[in-house]
């Protein structure tokens, strides 16, 4: 099972990435949220590491940055360290 630490974890990752991925094109949150249909608020608690999203999002934010979705994903995340108790 998945811990929630871990869990957590990952979604700081996440949305470090999804930041140093809007700011190295220069967007604003509100920007990327023009270019992909996902409120600028969102972004902004997805990049916080505070918001869970599903995978058409994932998708919206991807298309908004003009990026492979797979790019979203390019960070070290390891589960079973993340899924220590310790």
């Amino acid at each position: 099972m998945i811990k929630d630490r871990a869990k957590g974890n990952f979604l700081i990752l996440f949305g470090k990435k999804l930041e140093e991925l809007r700011k190295s094109q220069n967007l604003s949150y509100r920007q990327l949220a023009q270019n992909c249909d996902v409120d600028h608020s969102d972004i902004s608690k997805i990049e916080k590491g505070k918001k869970d999203i599903q995978l058409t999002t994932m998708l919206q934010l991807a298309h908004g940055l003009g990026l492979s979705p797979k790019e979203l994903f390019d960070f070290e995340f390891d589960i079973t360290k993340s899924n220590d108790d310790g």
